[in-house]
């Protein structure tokens, strides 16, 4: 019979409200785990937050709930001494950073070195501080770990030349989609909404985000030169982003009078992307950067075509499914917007090709060579 592991995973922001993508993926992949393993042992490691119920105790996966007063000081005191306490056979940190002194061997998930390739400033303050903290933290974690995994053979080469490790060092499992995201909602569930969020019958969306990654400023100077050439189009919905961000930007360009083509509807719980995705008409990601790019794969499984970048991961994540442009150019987003809803054929054509696409990424089969990684790790 084999060993029975005792295996620590870290996810410290795992219970806030407000998910982020590196939260997202973890909660997904410890749900498949839960399933799938009731053998080896589990303690998750998270901090106090409001949405604790996300993730349930089960007889061999307990959870740790940690208080500290800010993210480095619960990472590198409350992480360590916890662990230490809990004898386990290894630590996997899920979510780019880890405790410089720990007891146990480390496993890390590196979704992406953005942050060591450039760091500009030009984020909000909590990004920024987020930035130079991985800048400093990262390199060092990198060395301290027995494995690597990140989420696309684009992130893997961009690590492995940027950090000089081995090959063998850093394995590659793909993020995937919740079955959640699928077509068979309700045309009346759809309406309402719709009606809740006062939202039109047809829409393009648009994450916004501050991010400067998220090529906001080259979307909205895209979609004004869409609405140019096409007085009737559509509404750009933009999620998530302050409506003032957005006049200043348009008041920037001279052009004050496209701001009631903009529709912000606030935050949207992540419980609910599926029906606005169901809503939209096309999805833009003209991303300028990602390691993967997982509302690509959300927006097919939705059925919603996608136009997004030819740059990073994301022709290898969306392959022959999307429109691609090149994000830095704004009227190249701008004439795929144009094209596509010129040509009935191409939206029918993406739209089936989306989904196939998307149905290709499973979190059960990301957890099982999650599970196959655990079971071979070398202690």
């Amino acid at each position: 019979m084999k060993k029975k592991l005792r295996i620590g995973i870290e996810v410290q922001r795992i219970f806030r409200a407000k998910k982020h993508g590196m939260e997202v993926v973890a909660l997904e992949l410890i749900n498949e785990i839960q399933k799938l393993d009731q053998y080896n042992e589990y303690i998750l490691y998270a901090r106090n937050d409001v949405d604790d119920a996300c993730v349930k105790e089960q007889a061999n996966f307990k959870i740790r709930t940690l208080s500290s007063s800010s993210y480095p000081t619960w990472e590198q005191l409350a992480l360590p001494k916890a662990v230490k306490k809990d004898n386990l056979d290894f630590l996997h940190s899920t979510c780019n950073t880890s405790a410089l002194n720990l007891s146990v061997p480390l496993m890390l998930t590196l979704h992406d070195i953005i942050y060591l390739e450039k760091t500009d400033f030009k984020g909000t303050s909590y990004q920024n501080f987020g930035n130079l903290y991985r800048r400093f933290i990262v390199p060092k974690i990198v060395e301290k770990s027995k494995l690597i995994v990140t989420v696309s053979n684009f992130e893997k080469d961009v690590i492995l030349n940027k950090l000089n490790l081995p090959e063998d060092k850093v394995k590659v499992i793909y993020n995937a989609v919740n079955p959640k995201f699928n077509v068979n909602y309700s045309k009346e569930r759809l309406l309402d909404f719709k009606n809740v969020h006062r939202l039109p019958d047809e829409f393009i969306l648009f994450l916004g985000n501050t991010a400067p990654k998220k090529n906001t400023l080259n979307v909205i100077k895209a979609y004004t030169e869409y609405r140019s050439v096409a007085s009737e189009g559509l509404p750009l919905v933009i999620l998530d982003y302050d409506r003032k961000l957005v006049e200043d930007t348009l008041k920037e360009l001279g052009k004050e009078e496209f701001i009631e083509n903009f529709i912000f509807p606030g935050y949207i719980p992540s419980d609910e992307m599926p029906l606005l995705y169901n809503c939209s008409s096309l999805f833009l990601y003209p991303s300028l950067r990602e390691s993967f790019g997982l509302p690509i794969l959300e927006a097919m499984a939705c059925g919603v075509p996608v136009i997004t970048s030819n740059t990073s991961s994301m022709p290898e994540i969306a392959s022959n499914a999307a429109i691609f442009v090149n994000p830095f150019d704004h009227n190249e987003i701008k004439d795929a917007i144009v094209r596509f809803f010129a040509d009935d054929n191409l939206r029918v054509e993406m739209k089936q090709l989306g989904l196939k696409r998307a149905s290709d990424f499973t979190w059960k089969s990301a957890a099982e060579q999650l599970l196959s990684i655990y079971n071979s790790f070398i202690i």
